[in-house]
């Protein structure tokens, strides 16, 4: 007799009848979204036949054209309060023509996989779908079917018990994003060909707080050119004074790119690199789900929500640093009203600095001499 299959995570709710389109709303950052692809991938097995469509952000639109995977459109949302800023040079758009075009559509399934709804539970319950589903923090109105947003939870994890319940089980934990020719192609035309093995070092983050200081990569700079390593220095052109920063305290020849490569090309770029070694921010989840090895430099508050628990080809270095290293304050978030931190104070100071730079300097060397 057969036995009936495992669960990878928790058993998921019956599938909801005739599905054929599904709106998943998942409008924020890049490593916001890499987070979200094994649950996009367990709605396309549980939904084989839907249509999956991401209500994204415009950089969606240009990651996603011509790229194998479980998204099949993207319809770029109107920027809002808690959805997502405006794009530098985007087209004026309505909430509310978006509202009537997305309602045309006749959506079977609508999620909300993009944070804790107090902002986006109302605009996927506008969408008129059959079903809504998704996360519900404190603050948030409730959707059809939900799941409670609680913040020490690993971002994957999140997201696929949120989609088991319209029935769509996990299979993956692994964030996987295909690369094309096109992004090779587009890596090679700015990086040529290489005459030794890459490694690619990201010093940016949005949050300053995450940032390892850029002398620390200068160092790891010099270590790698010495071990014989080409070093790119890669970065968003917000980032440039921090490459340039990185570029004068190597004193070895790096490679930096900023501007150079688009996010296609930065895919093709990462995905040719032996190691990709990077502050908790986008590039550094995209080179994982790229194949690639990386070392991350991570507080330990957001290595719970956002590190790979995989090992054999990755290395999170932790930083233990809870209070802020100006006035003190407890700047775990205040998850609970009898927890004393409040999770802010004005500084942006780093909260990764005392991380050593021979710490990540073995890790690195783990990877690369395997």
């Amino acid at each position: 007799m057969a036995l009936a299959a495992t669960p990878l995570l928790v058993e998921a709710a019956e599938p909801v009848p005739d599905v054929a389109r599904i709106a998943v709303l998942r409008a924020n950052a890049l490593g916001d979204f890499i987070f979200v692809l094994p649950a996009l991938q367990a709605l396309r097995a549980g939904y084989p036949q839907a249509e999956i469509v991401l209500l994204g952000a415009p950089w969606h639109q240009g990651l996603w054209r011509d790229r194998p995977g479980p998204v099949d459109r993207v319809l770029v949302v109107p920027p809002a309060p808690g959805i997502r800023e405006v794009t530098a040079g985007e087209p004026e758009s309505s909430m509310v023509d978006f509202l009537a075009a997305t309602r045309a559509e006749r959506f079977d399934l609508a999620l909300q996989l993009h944070g804790g709804g107090a902002n986006s539970n109302p605009l996927v319950a506008a969408l008129g779908a059959r079903v809504t589903a998704g996360l519900r923090a404190e603050d948030a109105p409730p959707l059809d079917r939900w799941l409670r947003y609680v913040y020490y939870q690993p971002e994957v994890i999140r997201y696929l018990e949120a989609v088991a319940l319209v029935g769509a089980p996990a299979t993956t934990i692994t964030p996987t994003l295909a690369v094309t020719d096109a992004d090779r192609a587009e890596a090679r035309t700015v990086l040529g060909e290489p005459d030794r093995p890459r490694v690619a070092l990201h010093p940016g983050a949005t949050d300053t707080r995450r940032r390892w200081p850029a002398d620390r990569f200068g160092q790891l700079a010099r270590t790698l050119h010495a071990d014989g390593y080409e070093v790119l220095v890669t970065g968003t052109p917000a980032e440039q004074d921090v490459v340039d920063q990185v570029v004068a305290a190597a004193r070895v020849p790096v490679r930096p790119q900023v501007g150079t490569l688009s996010l296609g090309g930065l895919v093709g770029c990462y995905a040719g690199c032996a190691l990709v070694i990077s502050n908790d921010t986008g590039p550094l989840h995209l080179a994982a789900a790229v194949g690639t090895p990386t070392v991350g430099i991570f507080w330990v508050g957001n290595l719970i929500t956002t590190a790979t628990a995989l090992r054999g080809r990755h290395r999170p270095i932790i930083s233990w640093t809870v209070h802020c290293p100006v006035c003190g304050v407890d700047c775990t978030p205040g998850v609970y009203p009898h927890r004393p931190g409040d999770g802010e104070c004005p500084h942006r100071d780093s909260f990764v600095a005392d991380v050593p730079v021979a710490e990540v300097a073995e890790a690195s060397r783990e990877l690369l001499f395997e």
